[in-house]
C-alpha cells in the first residue's frame, strides 16, 4: 500500500515535434514539415496545459524543458506567446532552471537573445560532432563551422550555462578524432556535456541500412580515452551520458534532468508528451501521454473535452512502482537515499529489499549506509541491472 507523505519536485516538458530535417539515426517523435503554424502548435500546448493544471495546483515548477524536434525552430512571435502564457498560469520557483535544445543551422544570436530575455537560462546545443565527414555520415544539416558559430552566439547572447550534445561509436571513428571532439568541445569551457554512444535503433533508416560503426571493443575503447580526458579536465560524470563542469567549486547538472532521475514529477505537454505525476490525497502516481503524431494532437485540440489530448492514461500499480523507480536512479553515477525510494514511491523499503540482494549478489550494486551504488559493472550493463527490478 502506497503511502505518499510529501510530493516531490515538480518539472514541466514542453515537446515540439519538427526538424527541418529526421536524422536516419533518430527515433525521437520528430517530423519534417515546412508547413507547420506554430501559433496553432502554441494554442494547443496553453489549452493542453490549461487541462492538466487541476493535478498540479499550487506547486511550484522547478525546471522546464522544451525538447523536440528542434524547438530552436519556433517563431520569436510564437515562443513569446508561450512564455507570457506559462508564466500566467504556473508559479515558477524564484531559482527555476529553463532549457530550449537547440540546433546549429537552425538559431542564431539574435533568437538566442529572445531566447534570454524570455528568461530561458540554459541552452542545449545538438552539436554530435565538430567533424564534417562524422557530421555528413549522421545525416546532420549542419557543419562543423556552424556548431562553432552556434556556441559562440550563444555566449555572445549572454548564456553561460550550455549544455553540448557529443556522439561517440560513429561510422568510421578512431579514439583520435573522437578526443579532437571532447577538445573542440572543452575549447569553451561548457558548464555540461551529453555524451552518449550511436546507437542503432528500430524503425530508423539505420536500423534498415547500417552504417559502419566501431565494434564492441573499439567503442569501449573510445569511451574509456574520452572518459580519462574529460575527468582530466575536470569535469564529473553524474549520469551515464551526462558530465558537469566542476567550475569554482560548483557543479553545474541539469535540475531538469535530474528530477527525472531522482522519480520527481513532472507534466508533459506537446504531441508524444509524457507525464508522472503524484497525488497525496489518495495516493496516487499517475502517468500520462498525450497524442504523438502532431495531426493527431492538433485535431485533439478541437475537441471539447478534458481529456482531449491524452492518448493513455494509467495509476502505476505498487507491483511496477520498484521498477519504474530503478529504471531511472540506476543511472545515477552515485547512487541514491533508502529515503528517496520511501518519499517517492510510498513504499516501505523491505519491498526492494529482495531485488536489492539479488542486485548485490551479482555484483550490481553496493550498500554504502543509506546509499545505494551502482558498481562499474552495473553502470556497463544497465539493462541487466534494471531488470533485477522488473516483477516478472
Amino acid at each position: 500500500m502506497k503511502n505518499l507523505l510529501s510530493l516531490p519536485p515538480l518539472s514541466l516538458y514542453i515537446h515540439y515535434p519538427w526538424c527541418i530535417k529526421k536524422c536516419p539515426y533518430c527515433d525521437f517523435n520528430s517530423h519534417t514539415n515546412t508547413q507547420r503554424n506554430d501559433f496553432e502548435y502554441i494554442e494547443a500546448l496553453i489549452n493542453d496545459l490549461k487541462n492538466d493544471l487541476p493535478l498540479v495546483w499550487g506547486r511550484p515548477i522547478h525546471s522546464i524543458f522544451i525538447g523536440g524536434g528542434t524547438p530552436s525552430l519556433i517563431s520569436s512571435k510564437a515562443i513569446e506567446l508561450l512564455f507570457s502564457q506559462l508564466r500566467a498560469l504556473l508559479n515558477f520557483s524564484p531559482q527555476i532552471e529553463v532549457t530550449i535544445e537547440a540546433n546549429p543551422g537552425a538559431s542564431d544570436e539574435e533568437k538566442f537573445k529572445i531566447f534570454s530575455e524570455l528568461g530561458i537560462n540554459r541552452l542545449s546545443i545538438g552539436v554530435q560532432s565538430f567533424n564534417d565527414q562524422y557530421l555528413q555520415s549522421l545525416g546532420r544539416i549542419h557543419s562543423a563551422k556552424e556548431a562553432h558559430h552556434a556556441i559562440e552566439s550563444a555566449k555572445s547572447a549572454g548564456f553561460e550555462n550550455i549544455n553540448i550534445d557529443l556522439m561517440y561509436g560513429l561510422p568510421n571513428q578512431t579514439i583520435k578524432t573522437a578526443l579532437c571532439d571532447i577538445d573542440e568541445a572543452l575549447k569553451y569551457q561548457p558548464n555540461h556535456l551529453s555524451y552518449y554512444q550511436l546507437t542503432i535503433e528500430p524503425n530508423t533508416p539505420f536500423y534498415h541500412s547500417p552504417p559502419i560503426i566501431p565494434n564492441e571493443e573499439a567503442s569501449f575503447d573510445i569511451q574509456a580515452a574520452c572518459y580519462n580526458k574529460l575527468i582530466n579536465s575536470n569535469y564529473s560524470r553524474y549520469e551515464i551520458s551526462a558530465w558537469t563542469a566542476n567550475l569554482e567549486n560548483k557543479q553545474y547538472t541539469s535540475k531538469h534532468n535530474l528530477n527525472y532521475w531522482n522519480f520527481g514529477d513532472y507534466l508533459g505537454i506537446g504531441a508524444g508528451a509524457h507525464s508522472k505525476i503524484s497525488t497525496i490525497t489518495d495516493n496516487t502516481i499517475i502517468r500520462k501521454i498525450k497524442h504523438k503524431h502532431p495531426k493527431a494532437y492538433l485535431k485533439a485540440n478541437h475537441k471539447n473535452s478534458p481529456d482531449t489530448y491524452v492518448l493513455e492514461q494509467n495509476i502505476i500499480d505498487s507491483k511496477d512502482l520498484i521498477f519504474e523507480f530503478m529504471l531511472n536512479t540506476s543511472r545515477l553515477i552515485n547512487g541514491f537515499s533508502s529515503e528517496l525510494f520511501t518519499q517517492t514511491t510510498g513504499l516501505s523499503l523491505n519491498e526492494l529489499e529482495p531485488y536489492l540482494k539479488k542486485a548485490i549478489e551479482q555484483g550490481f550494486v553496493i550498500k554504502d549506509n543509506d546509499k545505494i551504488i551502482p558498481t562499474e559493472h552495473g553502470i556497463n550493463f544497465l539493462n541487466d541491472l534494471q531488470l533485477i527490478f522488473l516483477d516478472s
